[in-house]
């Protein structure tokens, strides 16, 4: 599949995108000679930045989740958002993840998947520079300058350009994972699914080119 690119587009802030996250992890590992591009999907923006208890029943959300993919809901994250005051705003946490991925635009599927586990089981700001100070010396980055590119206007631009591009994939829902054939990407996992089940959607996709490493 080297010829062709995998499209994830996923949100910091998206609990579904959180159980989505070793999933891709699993399948960019199994296909290390693949391009992966990762996107903010810019989930609360605008006026859908409200207080987190306006947001419908959010445990209950989570719970099936973690019955779906069995991830985590760590402590620091329930007492993050315990009194439902948390305004979740994902165009900081893109900001962030924009600084990260230009530090090592080769990592970054595991850096979106680090972001999450900082605020979904840490229960970590994504809006705080020392969150993404701490992810980035976690993986032997230079937290310094990922620290600057967060400040920075750039930052900004590059998040707005990730929701520009998601916007013209037509993705409405995170996490989304896509294949480039070219042409028109094409989605292939909305959602939750496991590694098994995206191998199983690519081979259909690519004419059984799809490898099955995640299998082994």
């Amino acid at each position: 599949m080297n010829e062709r690119g995998l499209i994830y587009v996923f949100d910091g802030y998206c609990a579904w995108s959180y159980g989505f996250a070793q999933t891709m992890v699993d399948v960019a590992a199994a296909h290390p000679e693949t391009r992966v591009e990762v996107l903010c999907g810019g989930l609360y923006v605008g006026s859908a930045r409200v207080p987190i208890r306006q947001l419908g029943d959010v445990r209950a959300t989570n719970r099936r989740i973690a019955e779906l993919t069995g991830a985590w809901f760590g402590d620091g994250y329930e007492r993050l958002t315990a009194d439902g005051s948390f305004v979740m705003n994902s165009t900081a946490a893109a900001r962030g993840f924009a600084a990260l991925r230009r530090a090592a635009p080769e990592r970054a599927v595991e850096l979106a998947a680090a972001m999450q586990e900082a605020f979904f089981v840490d229960g970590r700001s994504l809006a705080e520079p020392e969150t993404h100070r701490r992810i980035a010396q976690e993986y032997g980055l230079d937290a310094a300058a990922v620290v600057a590119g967060f400040d920075h206007p750039w930052s900004l631009r590059a998040a707005e350009a990730d929701f520009a591009r998601v916007r013209r994939l037509n993705v409405v829902a995170f996490p989304t994972l896509l294949v480039d054939t070219g042409d028109c990407p094409a989605a292939i996992m909305t959602g939750s699914g496991t590694a098994h089940q995206v191998e199983d959607r690519l081979s259909v996709l690519l004419g059984g080119v799809g490898r099955h490493a995640a299998r082994e």
